[in-house]
């Protein structure tokens, strides 16, 4: 199967954003892509208020989206932000397309580093799959990729390809953060793993201020052995991928860590 990742700098104004969504979409759509992953906060970038710029899932944006997916054919993953019952947002994967049509709510908050996600951001409760073509996928969000038993569980949900759209922090020692946590994520859940990050802003003249994580590009695609077999730089690009599903089944055969789990 064909997957693309569109690593990009999303901008504060959401329909600024959702014209490059389109243009991610017919490019995917012109590689042969079935899916398209774009980054955490595709519809505006963190550093700015959340709650003017959150939609319902039935709202303006994500149902733009939706027609955008369902005229190329191609599942689309992004991040938007929802509103939450308690005032706050929710941190969102909509995943729409062909046959599909569900969304994650990021369960691990980014309280680290100096920024606390969850003062404007809700927790979501529960792992989401969703399948196309016979291939079954996990979703999850940044910080999300810490935390090893998301991926077990979605793994245990039936869960061969796992996605990731993040918008991953700058500082010291945390691209190697990145691609280390990608690695062992995939090898914890002997699956492929295709993470999609926002680019590195600078690259396009933008320098945000603030504590907010703005991203550093670096998209990747890992195996079910934990090699990263395809990336991008820290600048904006689309990278398409194909994936193995006899390479998941080999791996789980040879490193059976799921089976194996004592705790």
């Amino acid at each position: 199967m064909r997957i693309a990742l569109s690593q990009l700098a999303a901008d504060t104004d959401p329909q600024v954003n959702l014209g490059s969504v389109r243009t991610a979409v017919t490019d995917a759509a012109a590689q042969g892509a079935r899916v398209l992953l774009l980054p955490e906060a595709t519809m505006a970038r963190f550093g700015i208020p959340l709650g003017p710029v959150a939609e319902p899932l039935d709202g303006p944006w994500a149902t733009a989206v939706r027609a955008a997916a369902k005229a190329a054919d191609v599942v689309v993953v992004a991040g938007m932000f929802v509103p939450a019952d308690d005032g706050r947002v929710r941190n969102t994967l909509l995943i729409t397309g062909p046959g599909v049509d569900t969304a994650y709510d990021k369960v691990h908050l980014f309280d680290a580093f100096g920024f606390a996600e969850s003062d404007t951001v809700a927790p979501g409760e529960r792992p989401v799959t969703f399948t196309v073509d016979s291939v079954t996928f996990g979703v999850a969000t940044c910080y999300d990729l810490r935390f090893p038993g998301l991926f077990h569980a979605l793994a245990d949900d039936g869960a061969q390809v796992m996605l990731v759209g993040a918008s991953w922090g700058a500082g010291p020692g945390k691209r190697e953060q990145w691609e280390l946590l990608c690695r062992a994520r995939a090898l914890d859940s002997t699956s492929w793993l295709l993470a999609c990050g926002q680019a590195d802003p600078s690259t396009i003249g933008e320098r945000p201020k603030g504590a907010a994580p703005t991203g550093i590009g670096y998209s990747s695609l890992v195996s079910p052995v934990g090699e990263i077999r395809a990336q991008l730089g820290p600048a904006p690009g689309l990278l398409p991928v194909d994936v193995d599903i006899a390479e998941v089944e080999r791996a789980r055969e040879t490193i059976p860590v799921l089976a194996n789990r004592r705790f």
